[in-house]
């Protein structure tokens, strides 16, 4: 397909007919086979989508056609354009690859494209390509694009981003796209450009357009010396013209008759290599490259093997000079020579485009260029940046935004890492002292905003003069609706007026109201900063290690169960109770100190591990069911152990408050004392307080709250003067970071939720440089580096390490002395309990228990109920007893004594009462040696001798010598005995048993009938003193007494001494 020409036609079918008949010089294999056969066709500039339809349908469908040459040199843009995109669209429904070479080839917008094309003619990406690399020579790095409404002009936008990306990406060099501008209204939208600080300005419109834009270009001063338009092949058309200033670059390829013909053979010959692939890499068979596709007939409407036919002729490669002829993956061509024009004088009245070099798309470098004439007749490039300015820019310090600090004495410079120079009001007592009459001070001024303002100085080109605002105001309104501190300095019209305020200005409606403010910078909100104290540890911190359930789980159940179970085991043990309940039937042995108490005692033992005294139980399952307990003690006691230290530790205390909208503080009345909280005032937190929260900000002014300085506030929480203090989220943040103690932090959510931004009077020409650089430092996280380096900050560890080292104060360990209280409190109860048990209760259980069940439970009450458990008490003890001096023996006869005469006058009333007619009632009195009575029947039964037992008796006087006489002091009114005298008899008893004989050596009464005290041993066979025998020895004495002695612990005393009896008793059973 050509285009409709009375003139050319016969010069395109030569072309064609001499491309075909060339082929066979090629020695293509397929031509041997196979002939080619060409259906051109002619159409007009401007088809009806009708008139396309209609001759694919009826001119090349029924030809069978492999591929479409479509050829077209106007440079129209308009329908035109339209209908060769709406003839590539339908040959790409239809699958038939399209070889283009078309002048207009930035109207085919890549967006809509659907087909299978081949472009032989520069791309709109060849030309952006060609433009950078004018930038690049130049040293042009920052640059705007100006479009009309032509079609494509989002195709050329889109290719000079993803040039801009690919340079980006392969480091070569960075480029900044200022502004994009499609042109509507010409005058505003060329304003916008004169605002902008673009100087190098790519164009894309028709030349009809172009003319018109420079034509208002040229009345707004965009087209001096200063700025450098580059237009496309649109834009330069013949390459002649008089309406376009001089100075403008250009790219240029060539779109004549004679240079579209020329196209016409490399056309046709990657058609046929691609043929030539297609037949031998592939399983060919006859019709593969006749689509047979039809109108009417839907199940033939697409060309399944365009694709894969598309594919060879994208990968086609044909040699040439000066260079080969190759695609790119989206079917553009690789090998590109454009030219690069520049309009120049050519006569009085007319201006040409002069061709100054070639860019070559297949060269590293591909750009040479000669001599340039320049915008305004220069002889020397523009800069490509606006030429400097300077800014008035008042300020206010505020950490970490802009923080102050003395410059050099001598030389008022700041050093390199101390920030740059900014004026600060004298006060008048500074310029008093100080004997000056400057009105300032130069300073040094660094932080966060002085980072941002040399960026944006050394991006934008301007110097600046910082000053801080006189009156340290941030910028309210007053009484008298006049605005002060930094909106006022903006708002004023005079020379001394500023220009701009940097700092953490925030952003509010009433500012912005009066002020042109930027895109926000930073976003920030009110927050609460509170003060930590030094909290208490817990009295309840013992219990803290296991939750409420936990607790309850070990108390009563795991306890419980653990006694309960080792008890019953020791009740059914053969070892242990073996079932006996403490009937005199079935006594447990009188040494088997275990019960219920007892197994409670043991658990507890265990499990805290005590250091005390436990009696253990007999049975082996008991004893197996206690080391199971001890093995839970121990894992329970380690873990307890480890996760108490973590409660036992001094804790932070401070308000947690969710917010501003929390109750504390939107009712601080509510609690006493009062919560005292506060703000800074004329700031944009006490405006924000001052409109929605008037009752807090009402209460923070009647009671002198606030605060004139941060510092200030941050001063009062520390010294517990406020409990809280409001203010910008950001500045307490870094505040919290930066204090040495860790003392302060930050709670609850952000209020009022706003930005920081740059303030500009009102229609201020710098405020879109501004704003174009702020969203280039946040797309390319400028902005989010100077936040981590100003914003973050951590507390001092050695301070914290100095303050963890201090000693606990009393109040820090409470939770060991509530828990000691407890205890004491617990014995006092105890003890009053015990009182009434043996006061009230015990008299009521021995009715009913006689030792038994109530010893199981507790071995101490089963005592208390039964003479017998007394009796056998009393007896351990005298038994286990060892005086280690003569006096202590003394006393305890003395004791047991007076003892013995009690119970003899027992004894005595008893016979009494038995002459009298009233005989007590005696249990039987058993003989063996597990019976177990009460009262006197028991020590009648001990007493009685045994049957088999004979005694002999031998009396004998004893005199008193001078180590005796401390034994023998007066009772009752008797007269001591004296040295030497006779104070008693000692009668000296044999007695012989079946287990052996033994001697029994008793010191009887003395003249005043006070009893004194013996020993019994164990006799040898060969030691067999005379004695005055009342019973004949058998005949197995001497076999029977051991053969080495063995002495008993031993005292008796009268022969109707109940206790003597008893002992007597107790030795010949043992």
């Amino acid at each position: 397909m050509y285009p409709k020409s009375m003139f050319r036609k016969r010069q395109y079918e030569k072309a064609i007919q001499d491309a075909v008949s060339s082929l066979s010089k090629l020695d293509l294999k397929f031509m041997r086979t196979f002939a080619l056969v060409n259906s051109t066709i002619s159409m007009g500039i401007n088809p009806s989508p009708t008139l396309i339809l209609n001759s694919l349908c009826e001119k090349f469908l029924p030809e069978n056609v492999s591929a479409i040459i479509f050829l077209s040199c106007t440079e129209n843009y308009g329908r035109a354009t339209a209908s060769a995109q709406y003839f590539l669209q339908l040959a790409g429904y239809l699958g038939i690859p399209v070889i283009a070479w078309n002048a207009d080839n930035s109207g085919l917008e890549q967006a809509a494209q659907t087909g299978l094309r081949i472009q032989l003619a520069p791309s709109v990406h060849h030309q952006a390509a060609a433009m950078l690399s004018i930038l690049i020579r130049y040293q042009w790095h920052s640059l705007s694009i100006v479009t009309s409404q032509i079609a494509g002009h989002t195709d050329f936008v889109q290719a000079v981003r993803d040039e801009v990306a690919y340079h980006q990406e392969h480091h070569r060099v960075k480029f900044v796209i200022i502004d994009t501008i499609v042109i509507d209204d010409m005058r505003t939208s060329l304003i916008r450009l004169k605002n902008s600080e673009a100087r190098i300005v790519l164009l894309y419109s028709t030349k009809e357009e172009a003319i018109g834009i420079m034509d208002h270009a040229k009345k707004l001063g965009l087209v001096d010396k200063d700025y450098m338009w580059i237009v496309t092949q649109s834009v330069v058309g013949d390459k002649v013209t008089k309406e376009l200033p001089v100075g403008m670059l250009g790219v240029h390829f060539d779109t004549s008759m004679d240079s579209l013909a020329s196209s016409i053979p490399t056309a046709v010959e990657v058609f046929a290599y691609a043929i030539e692939e297609f037949v031998n890499q592939t399983r060919f068979r006859n019709g593969d490259l006749n689509p047979r596709l039809s109108c009417n007939d839907h199940r033939n409407s697409k060309w399944k093997l365009g694709s894969n036919f598309y594919r060879h002729l994208r990968e086609v490669t044909i040699p040439k000079e000066p260079t080969t002829v190759s695609f790119n993956s989206d079917g553009t061509r690789h090998d590109v020579e454009l030219k690069i024009v520049n309009l120049r004088d050519s006569t009085p009245n007319t201006k040409i485009w002069e061709e100054i070099g070639v860019w070559r798309s297949w060269e590293e470098e591909g750009l040479s260029v000669n001599d340039i004439v320049w915008p305004g007749n220069g002889h020397v490039p523009p800069q490509g940046v606006p030429e400097k300015f300077e800014l008035k820019i008042v300020f206010l310090e505020e950490p970490p935004y802009i923080s102050l600090a003395p410059a050099d004495p001598v030389t008022q410079q700041c050093a390199s890492n101390s920030g740059v120079p900014c004026k600060v009001p004298r006060t008048k007592e500074e310029m008093e002292s100080e004997n000056v009459t400057s009105a300032a001070k130069t300073m040094c001024c660094s932080g966060f905003c002085i980072d941002l303002l040399e960026k944006f100085a050394t991006d934008l080109g301007f110097t600046y003069d910082l000053v801080r605002v006189d009156d340290g105001k941030w910028g309210t309104m007053d009484r008298d609706h006049r605005w002060n501190g930094l909106i006022g300095e903006l708002l004023r019209r005079d020379t001394e007026g500023a220009e701009m305020a940097l700092t953490s200005l925030k952003i509010n409606k009433e500012r912005e109201s009066v002020v042109d403010f930027t895109v926000p910078f930073l976003e920030s909100g009110i927050a609460i900063v509170v003060a930590k104290r030094t909290g208490i540890i817990s009295p309840t911190a013992f219990l803290e290690p296991f939750d409420t359930a936990s607790w309850m789980l070990v108390a009563f159940v795991a306890i419980q169960v653990a006694a309960l179970t080792i008890f019953l085991f020791e009740w059914l043990s053969p070892g242990g109770y073996n079932m006996r309940t403490g009937n005199l039937e079935m006594a447990p042995p009188r040494d088997h100190k275990f019960s219920l108490f007892r197994t409670y005692w043991l658990v507890w033992a265990v499990l805290f591990q005590a250091a005390v005294h436990v009696d253990c139980p007999r049975g082996f399952t008991a004893r197996f069911m206690a080391n199971m307990w001890a093995m839970f003690a121990v894992v329970f006691l380690a873990i307890y152990t480890a996760n108490l230290a973590a409660f036992m530790i001094t804790r932070e205390e401070f308000h947690d408050f969710s917010g501003l909208n929390d109750t504390r503080l939107q009712h601080p009345h509510t609690v006493s004392p009062a919560y005292k909280f506060g703000t800074v005032e004329e700031t944009n937190s006490a405006m924000v307080l001052r409109r929605h929260q008037p009752h807090m900000y009402n209460y923070m002014v009647r009671h002198g709250y606030n605060k004139p300085f941060v510092k200030d506030g941050v001063r009062s929480i520390k010294e517990n003067e406020l409990d809280a203090f409001i203010y910008d989220a950001t500045v307490l943040d870094y505040l919290v970071g930066q204090d040495d103690d860790c003392q302060i932090l930050t709670v609850g959510s952000w209020y009022s939720m706003s930005g920081y931004g740059l303030a500009f009077p009102r229609g201020s020409k710098y405020l879109p440089l501004f704003n174009n650089k702020l969203m280039t430092y946040k797309d390319n996280g400028e902005i989010e580096r100077l936040q981590r380096f100003w914003m973050t900050g951590t507390c001092k560890p050695m301070k914290q390490q100095r303050r963890a080292s201090e000693p606990l104060a009393i109040e820090q360990f409470l939770s060991a002395y509530l828990l000691l209280g407890i205890g004491m409190v617990l014995a006092v109860v105890l003890l009053a309990l015990e009182h009434i048990y043996f006061k009230y209760v015990r008299k009521h259980l021995a009715k009913k228990d006689s030792g038994g069940c109530c010893a199981l439970v507790s071995l101490s009450m089963g005592k208390s109920l039964t003479f017998r458990g007394a009796v056998y008490e009393a007896t351990n003890k005298l038994r286990r007893h060892r005086c280690r001096d003569p006096l202590c023996d003394t006393h305890i006869w003395k004791v047991k004594h007076e003892l013995d005469m009690a119970r003899v006058t027992i004894r005595h009333l008893e016979k009494q009462l038995e002459a009298n007619g009233h005989k007590p009632a005696h249990k039987k009195c058993l003989h063996q040696a597990q019976s177990g009575v009460s009262a006197t029947p028991l020590l009648g039964c001990c007493w009685s001798s045994p049957t088999e037992e004979a005694t002999w008796v031998r009396p004998s006087a004893l005199s008193v010598t001078s180590s005796q006489q401390h034994l023998l002091q007066p009772t009752h009114g008797h007269q001591a005995a004296t040295t030497g005298e006779v104070a008693g008899a000692l009668q000296t008893t044999f007695r012989r048993s079946n287990t052996g004989m033994y001697m029994e050596t008793v010191l009887s009464e003395d003249p005043t009938g006070r009893l004194l005290g013996g020993h019994t041993e164990d006799l040898p066979p060969s030691s067999h003193p005379p004695v005055t025998q009342q019973a004949t020895p058998p005949t197995s004495f001497t076999q029977a007494v051991p053969t080495t002695p063995r002495k008993r612990s031993f005292e008796s005393r009268s022969p109707e001494s109940p206790l003597a009896g008893l002992l007597r008793c107790q030795h010949q059973l043992k």
